[in-house]
């Protein structure tokens, strides 16, 4: 029989090789939704996108898909994403990030009120928002805003038939509907601030403006960054506000077509599976490349000395 001494010896070299498998085992669930959710779907359209797919047949055809890419559709599309991601990054950083600091501070009464109320459109379902903006910018008379336009003595508009008020009405949904996020992101940052800072800065004449320059946006920086980051791909990704705002149809020359309505469109009106994939794969590369330059920009990539 075995010692007692070669029994615990076996008992401590199985109890290593656990714990030396234990973290791959906690981690298995997230690799495995990576591998089947994330990895595997884009392998798939970027080998969707070599091919001309019809029902039970897929045929390679190289770079036809990509070719077929740079045409007035597609142009106009990335055009909308680059011109509504602009506005919304202009709308949505410094608003929320002013309206944080106001909400942050002990004078400003009924705070709780407005934090609860400015995050409520964020709980609101898109599809809902999308209908009741599309009745606000009505062509009609008795439409919110031509209503009031009228108080101020203009004309009514077709504020949907129009690009540049196309344009507006979708930026003002997206402010509407994710102002409180970012709300949201820049309180929680600005309670990791230490407040002898502004105690110093007081001491030393500093006034609230110089405060908020000096201290809060250089210390609000990686929340700044975070907020550009999915800024960035929300402006790319967007497509339920568009599809709403005109219902479900072609907006008038294309002016609400975006990169992903234009992939829905190809890929499952038209069914073009593969040119719908190479436009999703071009998608993909002009978000990751936007992002990486703009981290790169903010020294995200440098070494810290």
């Amino acid at each position: 029989m075995p010692s007692e001494h070669a029994l615990v010896r076996v008992h401590a070299v199985s109890r290593r090789k656990t714990f030396r498998w234990a973290p791959y085992l906690f981690i298995l669930p997230f690799l495995l939704s990576f591998l089947l959710f994330f990895a595997y779907p884009i392998a798939s359209s970027i080998l969707m996108s070599f091919q001309h797919i019809e029902p039970g047949e897929e045929t390679f055809i190289g770079l036809d898909n990509y070719r077929k890419l740079w045409n007035p559709d597609f142009i106009k599309a990335i055009t909308n994403n680059f011109s509504y991601t602009f506005w919304t990054l202009l709308v949505l950083i410094p608003g929320p990030m002013v309206l944080a600091v106001l909400l942050n501070a002990k004078l400003t009464p009924a705070r709780n009120f407005f934090r609860s109320a400015l995050f409520i459109p964020a709980l609101t379902s898109v599809v809902v928002a999308g209908a009741i903006f599309r009745l606000i910018f009505g062509e009609l008379d008795g439409s919110l805003m031509n209503s009031v336009l009228q108080l101020f003595g203009l004309s009514s508009q077709k504020w949907l038939l129009q690009q540049n008020t196309a344009m507006l009405a979708m930026v003002l949904l997206a402010a509407w509907r994710w102002m409180g996020i970012n709300i949201l992101y820049y309180l929680s940052a600005l309670q990791s601030i230490p407040r002898d800072l502004y105690e110093s800065a007081k001491i030393d004449g500093a006034g609230i403006w110089n405060q908020f320059i000096r201290i809060t946006v250089p210390m609000l920086r990686p929340i700044t960054i975070y907020v550009l980051t999915i800024s960035i791909y929300g402006g790319f990704a967007m497509f339920t506000e568009s599809y709403m705002l005109w219902a479900g149809k072609p907006s008038p020359q294309n002016i609400g077509l975006t990169i992903v309505g234009y992939i829905y469109q190809q890929g499952f009106q038209y069914f073009n599976l593969g040119f719908g994939a190479a436009i999703g794969v071009a998608l993909l590369g002009i978000t990751l490349l936007l992002n990486l330059i703009q981290l790169a920009w903010f020294g995200l990539f440098r070494k810290e000395e």
